[in-house]
């Protein structure tokens, strides 16, 4: 039985899930956000190769979808998109896909791809789209620094996020519509590098959405960091051959959601026990004591822990003395 202040807390994060998604359910359809017009993207040829001049083809082609969704948004008067976008299509910047429908879509590399040996894949939680993306490739851009050598990470933005306090936050329809979009692209990447050490990096709702695709990954390891919750009972329900990682952060608010699944009429509510629990069954590695967005942090205890498991690195002590990955 849990203690009495575990109990409270769970009482107090299940009613205010509940007030949430109470308060949320009639402001949504009456006051979402105004959607941003951009053109549908140009058909591009699949990848059949990971070697540079293919890579800089893509990137090329990418670019200028970037820069046609950057000009509807400026006729459209949001010049908050358009600078975001203008941003994107810099000459540096490497997308395999971009979309900018629908609150966006976007694959962009950070590193060199063609000669990577080991591979991040970002799987960002709610919150993310084309105008909040910096998020995304700052931690991106960090880890990428942290691994170093010959390494690449990719920041997939590939489904449409949940705001993050909303109804769709609280339950896995979301996932369970980008789980076969990320089984796809992760299908196209090994097929381009098929020799190369991959790792699925998923963040706060990202988890939900990478437990829903685990069983049809081949990756190296699933890495879970800020989670509520998978939607699944412990790590074996994922029907990984990867191994499996969970680690939170001790200023990380997620730990007051509530690890249980409401089932109501139409829709169930919450993503069940929680991945850093023992009886989940993945491995875990120390988190530091930063927020519930910090984990990709410059400098951070978790950052460079995550990138020791991208690397295949993992076991070695922390330092401070902490036992970390």
């Amino acid at each position: 039985m849990p203690s009495h202040p575990n109990r409270y807390r769970l009482r107090r994060g299940l009613l205010a899930a509940l007030v949430a998604a109470s308060v949320a359910l009639p402001l949504s359809g009456a006051a979402g956000p105004t959607a941003v017009p951009a053109p549908a993207p140009a058909v591009h040829a699949p990848l059949t190769s990971a070697a540079p001049e293919a890579l800089a083809g893509r990137y090329g082609a990418t670019r200028a979808d970037i820069g046609a969704a950057e000009r509807a948004a400026a006729r459209h008067g949001d010049r908050k998109r358009a600078t975001a976008l203008h941003e994107m299509a810099g000459p540096t910047r490497r997308f395999l896909a971009f979309d900018g429908r629908d609150g966006g879509r976007s694959v962009e590399v950070f590193g060199d791809l063609s000669h990577a040996e080991s591979i991040a894949v970002l799987v960002p939680g709610a919150g993310i789209g084309i105008d909040h993306y910096w998020r995304l490739r700052n931690g991106a851009r960090a880890l990428r620094e942290e691994l170093g050598g010959r390494s690449a990470v990719v920041a997939w933005l590939g489904y449409r996020t949940p705001v993050t306090v909303s109804p769709a936050s609280l339950t896995s329809g979301r996932a369970i519509e980008a789980a076969p979009e990320l089984v796809r692209f992760m299908a196209e990447l090994k097929h381009l590098k098929p020799a190369a050490r991959t790792t699925l990096l998923c963040h706060s709702y990202g988890s939900v959405v990478c437990a829903r695709a685990a069983h049809r990954l081949r990756v190296t390891g699933i890495v879970l960091y800020g989670s509520p919750g998978t939607g699944y009972p412990n790590a074996a329900a994922l029907h990984t051959t990867a191994t499996v990682w969970a680690g939170r952060s001790s200023g990380d608010w997620i730990a007051d959601v509530p690890h249980t699944e409401l089932r109501l009429p139409f829709v169930d509510i919450g993503f069940g026990p929680d991945p850093v629990a023992p009886g989940f069954g993945a491995e875990t590695f120390a988190a530091g004591s930063g927020g519930h967005s910090d984990y990709l942090k410059a400098g951070s205890v978790p950052l460079r822990n995550i990138a020791r498991i991208v690397a295949g690195a993992a076991g070695s002590a922390d330092p401070t003395g902490e036992r970390h990955a």
